[in-house]
């Protein structure tokens, strides 16, 4: 613990009245800061399962998908395979929202499928390998965004915990006990002024008794 105490502080009792205050709401923002932090983990341990269980599925999907891919280049040939590729049109729209965790902004992806009742491709050159293909790379592409989503969340959140596990340490270790220091060093140099000052009254009480006894005028 530092022993060190709070700079262009002046021992009086005005300013330990201030520190205490200070001390108080120092200590009650460190348990609300506290607070967050293990809520912020809590949050991030159960969206950290999520992209487990999404990396899986995606490596999954995207090795289904590639056989079926491979099957269909086998079938119709590579260049054919290229060429419906190229002419095929997007699928989906991908709306971007802001979701708050704790404070903490992150990206809501909402995927939105566009209607196509028809492969944009004609059927009478091509085979059914190729549809199965391109449904498997479709439930991939779905995959990808989830993750993309929930990694940037976990992402987020670890930045926002590291910075509030910072905030909660320098108030543990560094202001709060600054605090208690200068709030002990004003409070032994008032003790000390009080002992000096009452040590000076006896002093003059005294030597006004000593004169009384004397018979001295005292002024």
């Amino acid at each position: 613990m530092s022993t060190s105490i709070m700079e262009g502080i002046h021992p009086t009792r005005m300013e330990l009245i201030a520190l205490k205050r200070r001390i108080v709401l120092a200590e009650r923002g460190h348990d609300l800061l506290k607070e967050k932090r293990d809520a912020l983990v809590m949050h991030f341990f159960d969206i950290l399962e999520d992209v487990g269980r999404l990396r899986k599925e995606l490596d999954n999907a995207l090795r289904k998908a590639f056989e079926a891919l491979i099957v269909a280049k086998m079938v119709m040939g590579p260049l054919r395979v290229e060429e419906v590729a190229l002419g095929i049109e997007p699928l989906y729209d991908v709306e971007v929202s802001i979701q708050n965790i704790m404070g903490v902004k992150v990206p809501l992806l909402n995927i939105k499928e566009r209607k196509v009742n028809m492969p944009s491709y004609g059927l009478t050159d091509t085979s059914a390998v190729l549809d199965e293909a391109t449904r498997k790379f479709r439930e991939a592409l779905k995959l990808a965004i989830q993750l993309a989503e929930v990694e940037t969340a976990v992402k987020k959140l670890a930045e926002e915990i590291d910075k509030t596990k910072r905030r909660v340490n320098a108030l543990k270790y560094i202001v709060i006990p600054k605090l208690e220091n200068t709030i002990r060093y004003i409070s032994l140099h008032l003790e000390e002024r009080e002992r000096e000052d009452l040590f000076r009254l006896k002093r003059v009480k005294a030597i006004l008794e000593k004169k009384g006894e004397t018979g001295e005028v005292v002024a």
